[in-house]
């Protein structure tokens, strides 16, 4: 069973998914395989740090949260090798470069944020531009030429049939009031791993954060701070979809956009 996660920025993960693939690692061993995509760089995720100290401080900061929950992690990255500086706006090279990496990991499950119907409901800009990009690209997944113009890596004459995955949203906070699920995964066994995980993303959770002002973060000096915080977090989540506030969930909701799901 093959995963795959994506989303625009070092730390998304964290909060909407790391505790439903460690189940799944868990559960399925050898036979789980789960990989995350960050589309950005990250490098405009701060208020006193150079972009270039940004950048490289939250690569590390991921690889050291994909060292704990045992899962790969992949930046997007144009044909030469450069990433993603931001995705404000939905172009052809990001949706050309996702539809790469898609295709050569050939998820069962992709899981992304959601688009909001809601004209009320904030948005972040790069979750809005990434869940677009894997909605217009989903039916492109196995049309082998679409887009070797901008990704020339394949041989247009031995074209490879792929799995197109079911494609879920995830929860976004940065939606909150118009967030949906259809399915809830019961996390609090993983709890413990959510908190390791998303304590390695420091230069996010006890600077930029709390200085941006939009989840109500206070600064957490210790790990036992923030397991305190993440609780919180957890609760105001149920509140708004009406769940169980006594134990930490995470939520999905199914789209259309690739493979039909049965139940």
């Amino acid at each position: 069973m093959k995963v795959l996660h994506v989303h625009a920025h070092f730390d998304d993960f964290e909060f909407v998914a790391a505790g439903t693939f460690e189940l799944w690692r868990r559960s399925l061993g050898a036979d789980f395989r789960g990989r995350i995509i960050v589309c950005t760089d990250g490098r405009s995720g701060h208020h006193f740090r150079t972009r270039e100290e940004t950048a490289a401080i939250r690569l590390a900061e991921q690889g050291e949260s994909a060292r704990i929950g045992g899962y790969e992690f992949v930046r997007l990255q144009r044909p030469d090798g450069r990433p993603f500086g931001e995705a404000r706006t939905l172009t052809t090279d990001l949706l050309a470069a996702l539809w790469h990496a898609i295709r050569e990991f050939e998820p069962d499950y992709l899981l992304c944020p959601p688009l909001s119907q809601d004209p009320l409901a904030g948005v972040h800009p790069d979750h809005v531009t990434v869940a677009e990009a894997v909605r217009r690209v989903a039916y492109m997944i196995n049309v082998p030429h679409a887009f070797l113009d901008e990704y020339p890596v394949a041989d247009e004459t031995q074209s490879r049939w792929v799995t197109t995955p079911v494609i879920l949203n995830t929860y976004d906070g940065y939606q909150a009031g118009a967030n949906t699920c259809d399915l809830v995964i019961s996390v609090e066994e993983a709890f413990e791993v959510i908190a390791a995980e998303s304590w390695c993303h420091q230069c996010q959770i006890r600077e930029w954060l709390p200085w941006i002002g939009r989840h109500q973060m206070p600064v957490a000096n210790t790990l036992e701070d923030w397991r305190q915080v993440l609780r919180r977090r957890f609760i105001r989540q149920a509140r708004e979809l009406g769940l169980p506030a006594d134990r930490a969930h995470e939520v999905f909701t199914v789209t259309a956009w690739g493979e039909i799901p049965k139940l």
